[in-house]
């Protein structure tokens, strides 16, 4: 875990503030020392698989990030990290969105392997490390909600934020893990799933990342 974690606050030193990758990176850092600390004080009961899972899906969201073409489910945050109309929230929701609805699923497949186990060995884990991730959102929203008094009814952000769940993105991802271990004797079925379970995500990225600042023409327009 100790790799994982100077990989993501190398990217925490390197990246703008306010680059959307940067935005992501910094609450995930957070959540994966937490992860880090309960392991080691024995809140899992199988210390082992708890953090092979919590490497294995790390590395996953790293590679994306650091790869020449980075998954379909990631493009659009990397696509939009620059963006001047998409704020902050949706950069982290969208980063989210793709490590959740994609990458655990592959994390729970590549841990079953390399712990030769079935994923039922890996529920109650799987289950300890989603609680923490609710941790994950409740952070972002908390550290990047904008105000009371910005956030109306009548706000695009507000109807995006009512579109995602992070509980129910984490029930996909198990579906997903067992119909992928379930097909690992079919690799052309297992890619053909996979692949379909990338571009999915990826597209529910692209919505959560429409912009929802107006630009410099489009506000004039509104103050006319």
């Amino acid at each position: 875990m100790e790799a994982v974690l100077a990989r993501m606050r190398a990217l925490d030193e390197r990246l703008p503030a306010r680059d959307g990758v940067a935005v992501f990176n910094r609450v995930y850092l957070t959540v994966t020392e937490a992860l880090q600390r309960r392991v080691r004080d024995g809140d899992f009961p199988a210390p082992r698989r708890a953090q092979t899972l919590t490497v294995r899906f790390a590395e996953r969201y790293l590679a994306a990030v650091e790869a020449d073409r980075a998954p379909a489910c990631w493009r659009p945050l990397i696509q939009y990290r620059r963006h001047p109309g998409v704020r902050p929230l949706q950069h982290a929701l969208a980063g989210i969105n793709a490590h959740i609805g994609h990458d655990l699923a592959l994390a729970v497949v590549s841990t079953c392997r390399r712990l030769d186990c079935e994923p039922a060995a890996l529920e109650a884990d799987f289950d300890r490390v989603g609680d923490v991730l609710v941790s994950l959102e409740e952070r972002i929203r908390e550290d990047l909600m904008p105000g009371p008094d910005l956030l109306e009814v009548a706000d695009p952000l507000t109807h995006l934020l009512g579109s995602w769940s992070l509980e129910r993105a984490r029930s996909g991802a198990w579906a997903a893990a067992r119909l992928l271990w379930a097909l690992r004797g079919a690799p052309e079925l297992a890619e053909e799933f996979r692949e379909s379970l990338d571009a999915g995500v990826g597209l529910v990225g692209r919505c959560l990342l429409t912009p929802t600042v107006p630009g410099p023409r489009a506000a004039q327009v509104f103050a006319t």
